[in-house]
């Protein structure tokens, strides 16, 4: 008997119900390719008016960056609605063009479409920082004009709106708490944390222990707070008595402890954790790198790649800041090897960070073989490698770097011309960095930063021009810290200024009276102009102020670890030896030095 062939569904219908099922997913697709195929099949259903799915269509090339695209299909609907005007004003938050979102939104109100609850929500997401205070108040009495303050969902979001917009805001938001009928867990966690944004940790932890239902978040938000404050003792009381902790709880601490440099109970509590992500592992071996403990940082990462955890771009620039912040080349190189074997080699934020952190530990053909390979270079790579040149000396090449980046169209930002101010202050070249200071604004419509006239003096000082200098110091329209006066009294030294290095002094003791550094520098000065009563006067001084000047420092690598040692340090075990070393090379030196004059002579 022959058996019946088994019965199908239609193709027109498989086909059918899986367009469907794109159609219905479509807002949350991130691959341009598929989306553009999903609108052309949109176009030939004649679907492109559906108010189901045009709002859809924006979201999905919101999240792909294609805002003409978003625009185009929110264009081609004839009678638009609230639903499809939220979607545009959400596309433009999204993509970070609050100006536009704004627009939008009065386009709307012109056509006669009324706003509801997730307008305003989606416009107060656009509002960040103090500039914004007179903006979300407007949305505020929006809302209350509407009648949305009773919707719990509008009311927590201009709360969250108001503290990102300094302490002003803040104060609005705690009156605008206060006068709720209704609050949720949302509203006080909200509030705590405005709070804890502009430091206010006492009133933050009234507010919580007032709470009358709490969650993790609740929790996490505090706990946050006091190791932000460093205040650990205080945080690991309150992580002590969470009814729950999870990875959050466990990382915040992890986190407070290294950056408070208990690097130990960091360890503790990381080797205790029972579930780790890769966040928590970041922050471990990132901890150590920043601390210059090498072969902990990467025992830890070898750890962390033996548990098949794969890192993310946020995972590889912390670890190479940290790298590069502690000079820590070896761990820097096996995170390099590591992004060769990924899919992240060609990702430009992870080749910044690689540049940046190769550019700091002196090794410049690296950082350059990194730039030079990279495909899409932003103004943060051409900064990392100016910046990296003109550290070590290269003012010549970073210049040359500078023009090489202009002319590929790229406009230097103040972080650009911090860099090219440096290049020129290590390479003496004054009348150059005098113009480029002076052409910032013109040219490049950067107004000079405290940085920038530092540098300037820094430059002015080391060139034999002080009175310059100190004149720039003075009647420049920012107000000059303790670094750009240090600047200043360091070039008095250099070119033995006396008389101008009191007057600085005087003013250095304005701003730092109990620094000992300034009266040890003024000492020299006096020393090196033979004004030997001046420099009794000022040791006097400095013993009065029971401060002495914290001695300098050097870092040696010595079999993967860091040696730290200070003048006259007597802390290693071989340290008898090592001076007398150390004098028989002076010796030797001093035997040479006849000769080696000889031969420059010749």
């Amino acid at each position: 008997m022959q058996m019946p062939t088994p019965i199908r569904a239609p193709t027109w219908v498989s086909r059918r119900r899986h367009f469907e099922q794109k159609l219905w997913d479509l807002d949350k697709c991130k691959d341009i390719n598929q989306l553009k195929q999903m609108q052309a099949l949109v176009y030939k259903s004649n679907l492109q008016q559906d108010p189901f799915i045009a709002p859809k269509s924006i979201a999905a090339f919101s999240l792909c960056r294609q805002m003409d695209s978003a625009l185009i299909v929110f264009s081609q609907v004839r009678d638009p609605n609230v639903h499809l005007y939220n979607a545009m004003i959400r596309a433009h938050i999204y993509n970070s063009q609050p100006s536009q979102a704004f627009a939008t939104f009065f386009n709307m109100q012109c056509c006669g479409i009324f706003p509801d609850n997730f307008t305003f929500s989606f416009l107060l997401k656009g509002c960040s920082g103090k500039c914004w205070l007179s903006v979300v108040s407007m949305i505020h009495t929006h809302v209350v004009k509407w009648g949305f303050d009773e919707d719990i969902y509008v009311p927590n979001s201009l709360i969250d709106a108001y503290s990102k917009c300094g302490l002003v805001g803040v104060r609005a938001a705690a009156e605008l708490f206060r006068g709720m009928k209704e609050r949720d867990v949302v509203s006080w966690n909200s509030m705590i944390s405005a709070l804890l944004r502009v430091g206010d940790l006492s009133e933050a932890r009234k507010l919580f222990d007032e709470m009358p239902r709490r969650d993790r978040v609740s929790w996490n938000t505090m706990l946050d707070g006091y190791t932000k404050a460093e205040q650990m003792s205080v945080a690991f009381e309150l992580f002590e008595t969470m009814p729950q902790r999870d990875v959050v709880s466990w990382s915040t601490m992890v986190s407070g402890y290294c950056k408070a440099g208990d690097l130990e109970m960091a360890r503790m509590l990381f080797d205790k954790m029972p579930e780790k992500n890769l966040v928590t592992w970041t922050i471990m071996i990132s901890g150590y790198a920043e601390k210059g403990l090498v072969k902990e940082a990467i025992g830890l990462y070898i750890r962390m790649e033996e548990a098949g955890l794969r890192l993310d771009v946020a995972a590889f620039v912390s670890i190479l800041a940290a790298c590069a912040e502690s000079g820590m080349l070896s761990l820097g190189k096996r995170v390099h090897d590591t992004i060769e074997r990924s899919m992240y080699k060609c990702n430009t934020l992870v080749c910044n960070a690689l540049i940046d952190m190769y550019a700091k530990s002196g090794c410049l053909h690296k950082a350059y073989k990194v730039f030079n390979g990279l495909k899409k270079r932003d103004l943060v790579s051409w900064n990392a490698m100016i910046h990296g040149l003109a550290m070590h000396g290269h003012g010549k090449k970073a210049l040359e770097l500078f023009f090489r980046m202009k002319q590929e169209g790229f406009m230097p930002d103040k972080v650009t011309l911090v860099g090219i101010l440096c290049a020129c202050n290590h390479t003496g070249l004054v009348d150059e960095g005098i113009i480029y200071f002076y052409s910032m604004e013109k040219d490049y419509g950067v107004v000079p930063e405290v940085e920038h006239y530092g540098c300037l003096i820094d430059l002015l000082g080391r060139g034999g021009y002080v009175k310059e200098a100190f004149e720039l110091a003075r009647k420049m329209p920012l107000e000059p810290n303790v670094k750009i006066w240090g600047s200043v009294l360091g070039a008095c030294r250099m070119h033995k200024a006396v008389e101008l290095a009191d007057d600085v002094c005087n003013l250095l003791d304005k701003l730092e009276p109990k620094n000992a550094g300034k009266l040890s520098a003024l000492s020299n000065i006096y020393a090196s102009a033979g004004d030997w009563d001046n420099v009794a006067i000022i040791r006097l001084m400095m013993k009065s102020i029971g401060r002495p000047k914290q001695s300098g420092a050097s870092l040696l690598v010595l079999n993967d670890e860091y040696r730290e040692f200070t003048v006259m340090d007597k802390s290693h075990a071989k340290s008898d030896k090592i001076y007398q070393m150390v004098d028989r090379i002076g010796q030797h030196l001093k035997l040479l030095s006849p000769v080696t004059a000889g031969l420059c002579d010749e």
